[in-house]
């Protein structure tokens, strides 16, 4: 594959909080067809070689924020194979782009959870990753069912890398870029571009979301390609604390492209994937993937433990908010009595 251009596209987040459920779906269904559109008229304008299009963590719908589970289930998830997935993929198709999206959605399986997800569409239409976030104050996760979610999905659902003619695209859903851990798995997949859908605060100043984009750049030897809210109105909070900073990061660490605030395509920038590789191949100091003894921290990790796996049993009763809260704070105790912190 030639080098082509990747876009973190850059799109404001309409919130669907307390609106009544059909009027909430059909925002989505309007949101998607907003952002098909900008996807188009984008291609035209910055050139054919347009081939990535990152959007933002939740743009189609916002943050359950006074939302019980239950009323976002019904207000904001989508089917997994639903028609929401469908435009998208039929944008993808009509642009000829990837799509990485980040949504909320519904699981046959579960049928009392929703998920928050990483989905990329490839130019064909086809789904070609899922990637269900893993780490979250406020949603259920995989971690939550853990036996129930393995024994249908297996494990290679959990972290999952696809290989495609961009290159091989891992997915890191929003503040879980702040865990190394995440971005080292999938590197050991063989990630090359590390896509991440965002809705963060954004400053000239640094900002833990910042660094470590930075520093998951570096040490994985990937690009990384971040997407975030181009403003978020509709939920009460001030509807540009989440606004701009969108960005592509190099291999070693070095700011391609940046967006400022508000809808933006300034988020745009070329991934070469024949440069990534030869420094891979490359002996040096500063070649840290094959300098990386994982041995020793699979080792040191086993004697640990933070939050319990299967928290919400095999998922089949709605969580209660106060779940996630009051798990955090026995977390702390445990680990506050055992000397820890």
């Amino acid at each position: 594959m030639a080098d082509y251009y990747a876009l973190a596209l850059q799109v404001q987040t309409r919130a669907v909080n307390q609106r009544p459920v059909g009027e909430a779906r059909a925002m989505i269904m309007a949101a998607i067809d907003r952002i098909s559109g900008q996807i188009s008229a984008t291609k035209r304008f910055l050139g054919q070689d347009l081939k990535l299009v990152v959007l933002p963590e939740y743009a189609l719908t916002g943050f359950p924020w006074g939302d019980t589970p239950e009323e976002w289930l019904a207000r904001a998830a989508v089917d997994m194979h639903g028609a929401e997935y469908e435009a998208l993929a039929k944008a993808a198709e009509a642009s000829g782009v990837y799509i990485v999206s980040n949504l909320y959605e519904r699981d046959p399986n579960f049928p009392h959870l929703y998920f928050q997800a990483n989905v990329i569409v490839s130019p064909s239409g086809d789904q070609v990753l899922r990637y269900r976030r893993l780490i979250s104050m406020f949603a259920p996760s995989p971690f939550d069912i853990w036996d129930a979610y393995l024994d249908i999905y297996g494990s290679e659902a959990i972290l999952p890398v696809c290989n495609t003619e961009i290159g091989k695209l891992g997915t890191i859903a929003s503040e879980e870029i702040l865990y190394p851990e995440i971005a080292r798995c999938l590197a050991s997949k063989g990630a090359e571009v590390l896509l991440h859908p965002t809705s963060e605060v954004s400053s000239p100043l640094p900002t833990p979301k910042s660094i470590t984009r930075h520093a998951r750049a570096v040490e994985n030897l990937a690009y990384v390609v971040s997407a975030n809210s181009g403003g978020l109105p509709g939920c009460g909070i001030p509807e540009n604390s989440t606004d701009g900073g969108s960005e592509i990061i190099d291999f070693k660490g070095r700011i391609l492209a940046r967006a400022g605030a508000g809808e933006s395509i300034n988020a745009f920038s070329e991934i070469s994937l024949a440069e990534l590789r030869a420094y891979r191949q490359r002996p040096g100091m500063g070649n840290l993937l094959s300098r990386h003894p994982m041995e020793i921290w699979a080792g040191q990790y086993a004697s640990f433990q933070a939050a319990e796996k299967q928290g919400l049993g095999d998922g089949n009763a709605p969580p209660e908010r106060s779940f996630f809260l009051s798990r955090q704070q026995q977390v702390i105790k445990r680990l506050s009595d055992s000397g820890l912190i």
